[in-house]
C-alpha cells in the first residue's frame, strides 16, 4: 500500500496542490449575499429536571446560610489559613458514597 506524500501525520486529510486549487482569477462570482434575516425570534434555552433531579434538589433541605461561618471561611481563604485535615474529607466522602448520612 503506497502512502502519499501530501499527507501531514497530524493532519491526514490530503492538502490540496497547487493544481487543484483554481486561481483566484480563474473563477469571478458574485458578491457573497447576507443571509435572510429571520422573521420569528429564536426559542429561549430552557431546562427541565428528571423527577430524581427535583427530589434530589428537595432532599438537600439544609439551605440555611450562616454569614459569619461564611465570613470566617473566607478571611481564612484569603489569609492563607483555611486548612481542612483530609482525613475529614475522605470520611465525608465514604459517608456520603455509602448513604450513612440517611
Amino acid at each position: 500500500m503506497a502512502i502519499p506524500s501530501n499527507l501531514n501525520p497530524a493532519n491526514p486529510l490530503p492538502r490540496a496542490t497547487p493544481e487543484a486549487v483554481p486561481a483566484a482569477s480563474a473563477h469571478k462570482s458574485a458578491p457573497a449575499q447576507p443571509a435572510p434575516a429571520q422573521s420569528a425570534p429564536p426559542a429561549a434555552d430552557h431546562a427541565t429536571l428528571s423527577p430524581a433531579a427535583a427530589g434530589l434538589s428537595q432532599a438537600s433541605g439544609d439551605t440555611e446560610v450562616r454569614p459569619e461561618k461564611v465570613a470566617a471561611i473566607r478571611a481564612a481563604l484569603a489569609d492563607g489559613t483555611y486548612n481542612v485535615p483530609a482525613s475529614a474529607v475522605a470520611s465525608k466522602l465514604v459517608d456520603a458514597l455509602l448513604n450513612k448520612d440517611r
